[in-house]
């Protein structure tokens, strides 16, 4: 069983001791959190110790669970790693590219595994769509959400789109090519609302919006590809699947589609893939577990984290080159 600890008490930081609390693999040793109060409130409530310092905590663990806000990340991750335990980070990896690589270095010193928390791999949605996606050729993603002062201290291209950017990099076998963006900050100091063009070495293109100020909340991602066609709603947790396939004559129920002289004829298949309930926070921790016990690499690695977070801050240097869209 592993002994985890928690650093971070705040609203995630709590489901996450939640689900922790769940997980037979893991044993909790306890947490540590900045506000002594918060620390008091949450020791009550879930019947588990709070240390005073983070150092005592980590001589009471093999690995940590960091769920503090992103400026913290680094500070924590490379003190966890120095005393020799294995990491799991909430997204982004950290604030810098310069951090994250020196969490990687440090990881990789201790032999130790350090996972991120890009939440969305884990979507029962998106693991019904993986079989299917076979090198697509153009993705189009909208992340959405409705206003939320939380998390407005930073672009919603670290806030939001960057759980975007992760899938699309996953999905993508290639390198990128080209980056433009283009965004608006309507009610805060960064952008609110910005817009994404990913080019790949292969060809792929993907075109990624994120916006905090939708009247409702949408998670979607489509993918297409030769002969297929494959959707991915990660909020309401449901994948469809439209693709062509050579046409069935024995079928008087099939939708056929003419592709013109001498083309022949192709059926349209629609499927929708079943989803398996999951708790994607949850499955993401125990997979954290499974790969500290089988000495494997972790789901998504601190190599993950620092691809995504290097593609962000190259959009995010796209949408500060259009200073008259940020007035």
């Amino acid at each position: 069983m592993l002994k985890l600890a928690l650093i971070g008490a705040g609203h995630l930081g709590k489901i996450h001791l939640r689900l922790l609390q769940q997980i037979q693999s893991i044993e909790l040793s306890g947490f540590f959190d900045a506000d002594p109060d918060v620390a008091t409130a949450v020791e009550n409530e879930f019947g588990i110790r709070a240390f005073k310092n983070v150092e005592e905590l980590l001589e009471t663990c093999e690995a940590v669970d960091i769920v503090t806000p992103t400026i913290t990340h680094h500070f924590y991750a490379c003190k966890a790693l120095r005393a020799g335990k294995h990491v799991f980070i909430e997204k982004p990896i950290c604030t810098t590219i310069e951090e994250a690589r020196e969490i990687e270095r440090l990881a990789d010193e201790a032999g130790k595994k350090v996972q991120i928390g890009h939440v969305e791999r884990f979507n029962p949605a998106f693991i019904a769509a993986k079989p299917f996606l076979a090198n697509p050729m153009f993705i189009e993603t909208h992340r959405l959400a409705q206003f939320n002062p939380r998390g407005t201290d930073v672009s919603v291209v670290l806030d939001l789109m960057i759980h975007d950017i992760d899938i699309v990099l996953h999905s993508i076998n290639s390198g990128v090519k080209k980056i433009s963006a283009s965004g608006v900050a309507v009610v805060s100091d960064s952008p609110d609302i910005a817009n994404a063009r990913i080019e790949f070495d292969n060809g792929c293109v993907a075109n990624l919006t994120a916006s905090r100020l939708s009247m409702k909340n949408m998670r979607k991602t489509r993918f297409f590809q030769k002969d297929a066609y494959i959707s991915v709603d990660f909020l309401e947790k449901e994948t469809e699947v439209i693709r062509m396939q050579e046409a069935d004559a024995s079928d008087p129920l099939a939708i056929l589609i003419e592709l013109g002289p001498g083309k022949g004829t192709r059926q349209i298949i629609f499927e929708r893939p079943e989803i398996e309930p999951s708790n994607a926070i949850k499955a993401e921790l125990e997979s954290f577990s499974a790969a500290i016990s089988s000495n494997s690499k972790p789901v998504v690695s601190a190599s993950d984290g620092l691809h995504a977070l290097d593609i962000a801050y190259k959009i995010i240097e796209k949408l500060t080159m259009t200073p008259h869209l940020l007035a």
